[in-house]
């Protein structure tokens, strides 16, 4: 699975970005996809998951109640919404594709696309 992020850019705190995750090659349906993102100097962290069907979902505690994963299967795109964002959530995002919903790590994920920066200034 090739994955190419996008909708990465600058927002000031408190307001709202969204960012899609493209795949082409195998079977986008197969795969859960999660979001994760890494600040400089940090390690990635995990954001969120959502299943093969996108009937199940899972969020990182940091973002609950203030991101939204979704998934358009016959458009092979995750997305991302994010609302009443925060200069901590400054980071390189990254979309990642896992043959198993359950496993919400790095090592986890069988396919990783290019990061898109997202900034928040405060």
């Amino acid at each position: 699975v090739q994955l190419q992020a996008s909708g990465g850019g600058l927002v000031q705190a408190g307001g709202s970005l969204g960012l899609s995750c493209a795949a082409s090659g195998r079977t986008f349906g197969n795969y859960a996809m999660d979001w994760f993102r890494q600040a400089p100097g940090k390690e990635r962290e995990f954001v969120a998951a959502i299943s093969r069907s996108g009937d199940y979902t899972y969020y990182g505690d940091s973002v609950k109640a203030r991101f939204t994963i979704s998934r358009d299967n016959a458009k092979n795109t995750v997305y991302l919404q994010m609302n009443n964002l925060k200069p901590e959530d400054t980071a390189v995002y990254y979309c990642a594709a896992t043959a198993f919903f359950s496993r919400k790590t790095p090592s986890g994920m069988d396919y990783w696309g290019k990061g898109t920066q997202v900034t928040v200034s405060s």
